[in-house]
């Protein structure tokens, strides 16, 4: 039920930003680039969570849009980032007296091109990877995985956001 009302909120806002076009915002200086345009990021990881690419895209294209003054555009933006998220997986990393997993880590990769129309030595594309631990038996109860979820998304954002802004 969480799942298909975060689904259809970001279908809804999907549809709205597409029929409104570009808006703009207010914050932080980006120099002389005025649009910014955020391509969907596929998850081509070989553990696929369903929302992970559309969370991450709404994500990043949260903060940039709070924390700058660039309108995005669907294409031809002056600042533009693609990618895909290459890895998505649980791996246990502590184990108990009868060999069940007590620890987990959820890891996130994720790779992103950068291109700035306006000065293409700013242009780049890295890798950039987060990871989470959480107990295991709470895997699937109490909103942990959602949790590590979160914390990840935010670093990961916050990182990719840094690395672009510290080139304007």
């Amino acid at each position: 039920m969480k799942k298909l009302l975060y689904i259809s909120l970001f279908t809804l806002s999907t549809l709205f930003f597409i029929a409104c076009g570009a808006y703009s915002f207010t914050g932080g200086s980006t120099g002389d680039a005025k649009t910014l345009q955020i391509d969907f990021f596929p998850n081509q990881a070989s553990l696929v969570e369903p929302t992970l690419s559309q969370r991450f895209t709404q994500d990043m294209l949260d903060l940039f849009t709070r924390q700058t003054n660039l309108t995005t555009v669907t294409s031809n933006g002056d600042l533009y980032f693609s990618g895909e998220i290459t890895g998505y997986r649980i791996t246990p990393m502590s184990a108990t007296a009868d060999q069940t997993a007590a620890q987990n880590r959820l890891t996130i990769t994720v790779n992103v091109r950068f291109v700035n129309k306006l000065i293409e030595k700013d242009d780049f594309e890295k890798q950039f990877s987060f990871y989470s631990d959480f107990a295991a038996d709470a895997q699937l109860t109490g909103g942990v995985l959602e949790a590590a979820l979160d914390e990840i998304m935010e670093r990961l954002t916050q990182d990719i956001f840094n690395a672009s802004v510290a080139k304007w």
